[in-house]
């Protein structure tokens, strides 16, 4: 078996160190021995304590904090590391699930001001460090802190159930979870703590802030994960790291998986310097940021910037992961130039050329293809509405009354659609098995809103598209706002179909609905037509995405996110919010959106990239990610996507299960919770079978002199669609063919 190498490191960034090291080292010496981490030598001695060198590791990536800041931080992370290996011992050798569960149900009375008496090191940790920490910040940055500080903990029972279970977690489950259970979300948080630069709470929850954050994390992760592998795999029987999950997904060597997760690594990197250099430019403007705000914002880049940097210094010198003699000749290590004068840096042309770099630039747009798709694993039967065809017709006089076959100003067709086009698209069938119960108004109802989404999404890439006009794009989408007045009263006069579309839907849907669903219903509303425009953004700049952030954006531009938010929303179902929050709910709920969006992708690829000149297909952003061709990305989007039905599968008839049980669930609950997965079931597989049906697709309406640009499929609300259905009969909603008379 040839010797694990670690890969050539892409390090944009210099480290720094703290010139206070050494009182922190002494200082979390002396705080580790009083807190009793230090007591069994099973877990940590003095000895290892010093050899594992966190007050280096703090040093590295907080250089700027002062000495009182600096022995807090460090603290912070002795804590960290010490939670790790405390559970590891206690919980995960002995595999102990109950146990385990209780002990971290437990840490969470010690993110209060009234803690119980601690019971252990950890217990005793945690108690110290709260009160020494969250007095300086604000309720709004409390409440993010604990609930990055609760996924850290929580999440360490996924890691226990793997390794229980022996299973391996697809790349898409692995990447979610490890950036709860990792930490470096909470690492990011305490950036904050150390510049002094709390992030405004008004822009906290933006795209280029989660962005920034979440790619940070997943950097820091599997840079840890590379360094980490021998430790965890070989030597704890570990089952949550890139590299194990790269080897079984691809069916590789080790030095291949090395390399994909290192290409991983790269891509996310070169995501956090794309989004702080092209979107919070953008962000500033368009919230108009304060001057002290962006300050503040930017400070958190730099802190951000600092810990991957110091990060990647600390991982070659701990004994935690590099054994004597590893290190000597590492790329990137501190002192060692890899540009001439920067120590500790190491930028080639293969680096900014590579996965996530320049390569995602080099798109040529409207080349031909031929490839042959595979046939979608879809374990689920479709059941058909008995009012389909009555849907059918209402929906075209709807769009019709709405003026979705008007000429439009400026664009080549003329018009986005045509009536024939709507025909051929057959929206009510995809409705039709999404919500086979439903009474006519509501699939109706539901059917129009499909229609308005889908337009929608064609209407974008037509109008504001071709002419780059994003700002004609956002004050489009500041309209559409305006459209959803939570208290139904007044809006514009709609110059367009989509304006009176959404003039004509919202009262219809809203109307029936308590004050916090109809909040929640727009929100979701937002964020999809928010992300038409990160769309319309990459073809501006030919840039296709890196997996990471395509995958995760591709639930709101299919509308996928809305579907979900429906379901939860549906009258009658009680399902707490906890439990919607909870591991199995959303690790199935995203299981069932990346399934549906990837076989968007898979049926629509040859459309979108050879007729529509599209970059946001995950074939495509595949092909630009492993640097392959089309057949060998399509066969890694099916993996992908089978990988996801099988994980829904698993969650729905196992996990979940489990979840309930755990919770001491009721009847009503538990036959709430299996209509929420009747539905997931329903969607899948009326999705699969609109595909496979719809004209949408065929060669005859590609080559139509009409068909200019189509877009995905039945987006927008993208099949979400029919939890309006079942909203708007249960809350007594009036669907009818309204608007279309």
């Amino acid at each position: 078996m040839p010797a694990y190498e670690l890969p050539d490191f892409y390090l944009p960034h210099p480290p720094r160190l703290n010139p206070h090291l050494e009182t922190a080292r002494a200082h979390t010496r002396g705080w580790a021995a009083d807190m009793g981490m230090l007591d069994d030598p099973d877990i940590w001695d003095e000895h290892l304590l010093e050899a594992m060198d966190y007050g280096l590791m703090c040093a590295y990536t907080h250089p700027d904090c002062p000495a009182p800041e600096l022995d807090l931080i460090t603290d912070w992370y002795v804590w960290v590391f010490f939670f790790d290996d405390h559970f590891l011992e206690t919980f995960k050798r002995s595999r102990d699930v109950k146990g385990a569960q209780e002990y971290l149900d437990r840490l969470d009375a010690f993110m209060s001001d009234d803690p119980p008496e601690p019971a252990n090191p950890v217990e005793r940790g945690l108690a110290d460090l709260w009160p020494r920490t969250v007095p300086a910040m604000s309720p709004a940055w409390r409440s993010r802190f604990v609930r990055v500080t609760r996924d850290l903990t929580q999440e360490s029972m996924w890691e226990l159930f793997h390794i229980e279970s022996g299973a391996v977690s697809n790349p898409i489950e692995y990447i979610e979870e490890r950036r709860k259970v990792g930490g470096a979300p909470w690492s990011a948080a305490l950036v904050e703590h150390a510049v002094g630069a709390e992030l405004p709470a008004r822009v906290a929850g933006t795209r280029p802030i989660r962005v920034l954050t979440e790619s940070f994390a997943d950097a820091v992760h599997l840079r840890n994960d590379l360094f980490s592998y021998q430790r965890e795999v070989e030597q704890e029987g570990e089952l949550s790291n890139c590299v194990l999950v790269a080897e079984r997904f691809f069916g590789s060597d080790t030095r291949r998986a090395v390399e994909i997760t290192n290409d991983l690594l790269t891509s996310r990197l070169h995501q956090f310097e794309d989004t702080a250099l092209t979107e919070l430019p953008e962000l500033f403007a368009d919230e108009a940021v304060s001057p002290p705000e962006q300050e503040h914002i930017l400070r958190y880049v730099k802190g951000l910037q600092d810990w991957q940097a110091g990060g990647h210094a600390w991982h070659t010198a701990s004994s935690r992961y590099t054994k004597p003699g590893r290190s000597a000749g590492m790329p990137g290590i501190p002192g060692v130039p890899r540009v001439p004068g920067v120590p500790g840096v190491n930028v080639s042309p293969a680096h900014l050329a590579g996965a996530g770099g320049l390569r995602n630039h080099t798109h040529i747009p409207y080349a031909e293809v031929s490839v042959r798709l595979p046939e979608p694993y879809m374990p689920f039967q479709v059941r058909d509405n008995p009012h389909l065809e009555e849907a059918r017709a209402a929906d075209v006089a709807w769009c019709g009354a709405m003026g979705f076959f008007d000429a439009v100003p400026g664009i080549p067709a003329t018009a986005v659609w045509s009536e024939r086009q709507l025909v051929g698209l057959d929206l009510a069938l995809c409705s039709s098995g999404i919500a086979p119960d439903a009474p006519a108004d509501a699939l109706i109802l539901a059917t129009n809103w499909l229609a308005w989404g889908t337009y929608g999404d064609d209407y974008y890439p037509q109008v504001f598209g071709a002419a780059r006009d994003l700002v004609g794009a956002k004050l489009s989408n500041r309209r559409l706002k305006e459209f959803m007045p939570l208290d139904l009263t007044s809006a514009p006069v709609p110059l367009n179909g989509v304006e009176r579309g959404l003039a004509d839907l919202w009262p219809r849907t809203a109307g029936p609905m308590p004050m916090e669903s109809r909040r929640a219903f727009r929100t979701a509303v937002e964020e999809m037509i928010d992300s038409w425009v990160w769309e319309l953004t990459g073809l501006a700049r030919n840039r296709v995405p890196e997996p990471i952030d395509y995958i995760e954006m591709r639930r709101r531009t299919f509308g996928s996110d809305m579907t979900m938010s429906l379901a939860r929303l549906t009258p009658g179902r009680r399902i707490p919010a906890e439990l919607h929050g909870t591991r199995e709910f959303l690790g199935m709920t995203n299981a069932a959106q990346d399934y549906a969006c990837m076989v968007n992708d898979l049926f629509s690829y040859r459309k979108e990239i050879q007729f529509e000149g599209e970059l946001h297909n995950c074939v495509l952003v595949m092909q630009k990610f492993l640097d392959c061709g089309p057949d060998e990305a399509i066969a890694v989007v099916d993996a992908l996507m089978t990988s996801r039905m099988k994980q829904f599968e698993h969650i729905s008839t196992a996990d979940l299960p489990t979840l309930l049980d755990r919770v001491e669930a009721g009847d009503a609950l538990r036959e709430s919770v299996a209509g929420y997965v009747d539905e997931l079931r329903d969607w899948m597989a009326a999705v699969v079978r609109w595909h496979q049906r719809t004209r949408r697709y065929l060669d005859s309406e590609l080559a139509h002199p009409a068909a200019t640009r189509w877009t995905q499929g039945p987006t927008g609300l993208g099949t979400a669609t029919a939890r309006i259905i079942s909203l708007a009969h249960a809350w007594g909603g009036h669907a009818g063919s309204a608007g279309a008379a």
